[in-house]
């Protein structure tokens, strides 16, 4: 029997890491991030909590959008 084991992506943890670290996130940045994510099969529960933290840091205004 074989167990399905989703690992997260490294990039999309350190992308979130460096767009919350600065405060920010280009539109380069957004379509890095976008990128990364739809080139997986799919997405595992600590890439949603990752996803999720960049959104409502957007939400609650503590990231700002650059171009």
């Amino acid at each position: 029997m074989t167990k399905d084991v989703h690992l997260h992506h490294p990039d999309i943890e350190q992308m979130v890491n460096q767009i919350t670290a600065c405060g920010k996130i280009s539109r380069a940045d957004q379509q890095q991030f976008m990128s990364a994510l739809l080139s997986q099969k799919s997405i595992n529960q600590t890439e949603q909590e990752l996803i999720n933290r960049v959104f409502e840091l957007l939400r609650r205004g503590r990231l700002r959008v650059v171009d």
